[in-house]
């Protein structure tokens, strides 16, 4: 059954429905508690939901004291959410109820859809192809519910036991047991939710179009994510890269495991790991991904309230040398510059701190430190222009009142526009004791590592934020329709998926890609013939089918100065190809013109089944499986993340003189990286390519793929 696609233009609207329904009804509510309807009712009542709610029931007068229905149907006034409560095998007729009713928005707690088999799956398909052709929306199935602390709404059509305090935390999640730990968790840290989906199985509305909603969502200041998948994953970049311009997403994205990935056998396919295209989304769009639950309401606890750094330069002030050392190696680990101090900043500190404490970064009062001490440095240190922000550290002494403490830093935040985080040691979150931080809005954590992984990730998007904005680009030369025109003919006579070298030649040509040039000899003489034509020195490859690392089996001759080279060399790769069980597939050589100096490095793309066309940039030649020195992109790559990606490698600065090496034309490097990805972006026959080894000349002199490969599949 095709599944029509829900209307752009009416998605908002109509999520509204779910978020912010005047109307309510109960379809399954019960009166015996504990169980799912009962439960999901008496969480709407206890809420104090700002609107009718009509329970559904075939056969009782009132459920819980509140007048019930029959049948949706029955319900004498407009109901704009449903909430679907009933065994799997009537919700389909249900649904059909609730949309003859004229329900926009329809949430079905029911289990035993697609996560049980292709018979729930198909009868989901069904729900939903109904639900669409109507103009509503549907959460779920198999989901823990909605809740909205909007003053205008406060629903909670859930059947967890919390509902949480208020505030500008949006969140959505697939899971829904991980859902009631959320909300514990947002009751426990005082972190104020906004609104709260849990998604389920996500037949009809996603993470998507949820984010679509929040950014629109004046009251939304931060999206918080669990996600198992990314449902139309270049959706969610498009999205994701507009709002995180806005406000931040924060994301667990699970499955970093390996998992069935296309089978590779190019050095971009095996670099390309089971994470590499979540990373390459993250890195694109500026999420900010954590790896568990509890860091991704660290980071909205600080995000919520906090404004984002306007730099690395953090500053450390603490009352106990050992966590302050802590903090400074967790700093340097996470790329954070633990800042030197200007004189005046520590003349000004030494004047009022004990004579035994350090005014160095990390400033330790020691263990005498007085909540004056504390109000004091505090706002000496925000105040500096060495600064752009401050993590306090506490251990408490017996002599020192924690409260007081809390106050007085807090005093000592109040008025500067720069991120504050605390850590009172053994304490978890924002602790009761310290109400004064917490009516602040400064975020307190376990441990400094803590501390410090939330504040480098928030630089990170800082600094993503503060860049310009990439732009789609496509260089000059290159001819797309051309390029496709290549690979049909390409496929037609590809061997084991592999074109051949002439095919190869044509693909990138048509795109722009600078060659050197190269001749398929089929014997010694030919081969030598080749060479003397176009010039020496020559390099000789082995051709031969299912061969893709020639190197690995002696088929590489570099170097070859001469005809006698040239002929010792075909013998050599003969004898190699015999040896290593491949005589028989060799086809001939590639007799090339060799290209020196430079430094190598490697492009490639490789097709995830799920994010489309990777663009891979590293340091390359032989060594480069082994190194792993590259990064990864989504394609299509703009100019912005072309420039990224060259510069993610640790190996970079070799493109930059290193040592006094000529400067590489980095340039060069990025406009080829934008010709492959349009490349890859158009034909999505094309399932894998390496340029390896590429070699970037001095500046101005561009780049030069030394050695290509290309492999195809039939597109229906």
């Amino acid at each position: 059954m095709t599944i029509p696609a829900s209307p752009p233009e009416a998605t908002i609207g109509d999520v509204r429905a779910l978020l912010r329904p005047r109307s309510v009804a109960v379809i399954g509510a019960s009166q015996r508690r504990g169980t799912i309807g009962a439960e999901i009712l008496h969480n709407l009542i206890a809420a104090g939901f700002n609107g009718p709610v009509y329970p559904v029931h075939p056969s009782a007068i009132a459920v819980q004291s509140i007048r019930a229905w029959p049948d949706v149907r029955a319900i004498p006034d407009p109901v704009d959410l449903a909430v679907i409560v009933v065994p799997r095998d009537h919700v389909e007729g249900v649904v059909e109820a609730c949309l003859e009713k004229g329900i926009k928005g329809l949430l079905v707690i029911t289990a035993g859809f697609k996560e049980t088999g292709e018979e729930g799956a198909v009868l989901e398909r069904r729900i939903v192809a109904k639900v669409r052709a109507a103009g509503a929306r549907l959460v779920g199935p198999n989901c823990l519910g909605i809740v909205t602390t909007d003053a205008e709404t406060r629903l909670d059509a859930t059947f967890a036991p919390t509902f949480p305090p208020a505030g500008t935390v949006s969140v959505a999640s697939q899971s829904g047991a991980l859902g009631v730990a959320m909300l514990d968790d947002a009751r426990e840290l005082n972190i104020g939710i906004r609104d709260f989906v849990s998604i389920g199985n996500k037949a009809d509305v996603s993470g998507n179009d949820l984010i679509s909603f929040w950014a629109d969502d004046p009251e939304t200041r931060v999206i918080l994510l669990y996600l198992e998948s990314f449902g139309n994953p270049k959706r969610f970049a498009e999205l994701a890269r507009e709002v995180s311009q806005k406000k931040p997403i924060v994301a667990v994205k699970s499955g970093r495991s390996a998992r069935g990935l296309l089978a590779a056998s190019s050095h971009t396919g095996s670099l390309a790991g089971a994470d590499a295209a979540v990373q390459a989304l993250v890195d694109d769009t500026g999420l900010v991904r954590v790896d568990t639950v509890d860091e991704l309401f660290d980071m909205a606890a600080f995000l919520a309230h906090q404004p984002i750094p306007r730099g690395r330069r953090i500053g450390i002030l603490t009352n106990a040398g050992g966590p302050g050392i802590l903090a400074t190696d967790a700093c340097d680990a996470h790329g954070l510059v633990v800042a030197d101090l200007p004189v005046v900043l520590a003349d000004e500190l030494r004047s009022f701190l004990p004579p035994a404490a350090s005014v160095k970064n990390p400033v330790d009062m020691i263990a005498s430190a007085t909540p004056e001490n504390f109000r004091h440095a505090t706002r000496a240190m925000l105040a500096s222009d060495a600064i752009d922000a401050l993590i306090v550290l506490f251990v408490p002494p017996i002599t020192t009142n924690s409260e007081e403490v809390g106050r007085a830093i807090a005093e000592g935040a109040a008025g500067i526009d720069k991120p504050v985080i605390s850590c009172f040691m053994g304490r978890h979150g924002v602790p009761a004791a310290l109400s004064q931080l917490q009516a602040a809005n400064i975020p307190s954590y376990a441990f400094p590592e803590s501390a410090v992984r939330v504040l480098a990730r928030a630089v990170r998007y800082g600094e993503w934020r503060a860049r310009p904005v990439g732009r789609r680009i496509v260089p000059p030369g290159v001819d797309l329709a051309a390029a496709r025109a290549a690979l049909a003919v390409g496929i037609t006579r590809a061997e084991a998926g592999w074109l051949l070298p002439d095919d190869v030649s044509a693909v990138l040509s048509a795109v722009g890609v600078r060659l050197p040039e190269a001749v398929v000899a089929t014997s010694a003489g030919e081969a030598a013939s080749c060479a003397r034509r176009m010039g020496f020195p020559v390099v000789v490859k082995l051709v031969a089918e299912g061969v893709v690392h020639k190197s690995d089996l002696g088929g590489v001759r570099v170097g070859l100065r001469n005809e006698t080279d040239v002929f010792e060399a075909w013998e050599a790769i003969a004898a190699s190809a015999v040896k290593h069980g491949v005589g028989d597939a060799m086809r001939g050589v590639l007799v090339q013109r060799m290209v020196e100096g430079g430094v190598e490095t490697i492009v490639g793309v490789t097709r995830d089944p799920a994010y489309g066309p990777l663009v891979m940039f590293g340091l390359g030649g032989v060594s480069v499986e082994l190194l792993r020195d590259v990064g990864f992109r989504l394609a299509p790559l703009s100019d912005r993340s072309a420039a990224e990606l060259v510069r993610s490698v640790r190996g970079f600065p070799l493109l930059t003189g290193w040592r006094g090496a000529p400067v590489a034309d980095v340039a060069a490097v990025e406009d080829l990286l934008l010709r492959v990805s349009a490349l890859a972006d158009a034909c999505p026959e094309l399932l894998e390519c390496d340029l390896n080894p590429v070699r970037a000349m001095a500046a101005g002199e561009g780049c030069v793929a030394l050695d290509a490969r290309i492999r195809v599949a039939s597109v229906n």
